[in-house]
């Protein structure tokens, strides 16, 4: 980034184009697991900025112009020849997703390590912690950044389509352990990494691990506690960037009470983690109220601006 000074959040990792079916059709949305985070991040208020590479197609351009109409800075994205990650959705007839994707020699994956910028807190996950190049990269950049002792908030999103080799993934997820404050995994995640709740990966040094459980809610885990938050009850449009709205609101509700700290987070006391869980699926029932990944405005959780 040519910018040098302090921002709240970096968020680190690709955006892709999701071909959402609409009727017999497929409409284009723009997303990608951190894509949308910084996206929440910047509608609900922080000052935040995305470090990515990103197509010089059409496609490209939409995003960098949707990162800027909300509040997202985009000095840290490279920019380069090749195509757009695309993502082809299938929807459940309960709004679940599941994904397919057209990866081969697109801009995401070419990702080339910079100097780390400077920030209170960086998040990282999904495809960016899996294609090569560039997941050497972004996985540096997660231990430099633990180095320093900022914040970090890791979500792995694992889309199996794309992982070739799932044993040596699963090891590769574990080197990452160390560096992580926060990890965030959905049920089927813990599942697939071979875990029931990821209790025991607080023993390898992550500081909390937040498991969203769809219509169920909530919960967050540490050695010290066990705290659970409901889903609000909404009529569901679709999926699509609820997990990625939670890890978002999180980071921008800590951002709001001055707590991008890993010292800080990690002595949250039940309380404080119950105040935070609840922000984070309120803004995650915005999104799923309706269709594609849309996080939610400060304004339409009645926020300050």
């Amino acid at each position: 980034m040519s910018d040098t000074r302090e921002r709240s959040v970096v968020v680190c990792g690709e955006g892709l184009v999701d071909l959402v079916p609409v009727g017999e059709n497929f409409s284009p949305k723009l997303g990608g697991g951190p894509f949308n985070v910084a996206i929440a991040l910047g509608r609900l208020g922080s000052d935040v900025g995305f470090v990515s590479r990103l197509s010089l197609d059409a496609f490209g351009d939409r995003m960098i112009d949707s990162l800027a109409a909300s509040n997202v800075d985009t000095t840290g994205v490279e920019r380069g020849p090749e195509p757009t990650t695309l993502a082809v959705v299938n929807l459940a007839a309960d709004g679940g997703a599941r994904y397919s994707f057209y990866l081969e020699g697109t801009a995401d994956r070419q990702f080339a390590l910079p100097k780390l910028p400077s920030a209170r807190a960086f998040s990282f996950g999904t495809l960016s912690l899996v294609l090569e190049p560039g997941a050497s990269a972004y996985e540096a950049m997660l231990h430099e950044a633990h180095s320093r002792g900022r914040l970090t908030m890791v979500d792995p999103n694992i889309r199996p389509a794309v992982i070739s080799d799932p044993d040596a993934y699963r090891r590769r997820f574990r080197s990452w352990l160390p560096a992580i404050d926060i990890l965030k995994v959905s049920d089927d995640d813990a599942r697939w990494l071979g875990s029931v709740d990821g209790a025991e990966w607080l023993d390898e040094g992550v500081g909390a691990v937040l498991l969203t459980r769809g219509g169920d809610g909530l919960r967050l885990i540490t050695k010290e506690l066990d705290v659970s938050v409901p889903a609000p009850a909404v009529d569901v449009a679709d999926t699509i960037g609820a997990g990625d709205t939670v890890h978002g609101a999180l980071l921008a509700y800590l951002d709001r009470h001055d707590a991008l700290d890993a010292a800080v987070v990690r002595g949250f006391s039940e309380a404080d983690w119950s105040a935070a869980l609840t922000f984070a699926a309120r803004a995650a029932a915005v999104t799923v109220s309706r269709p594609g990944a849309d996080p939610p405005w400060s304004r339409e959780l009645g926020l300050p601006v």
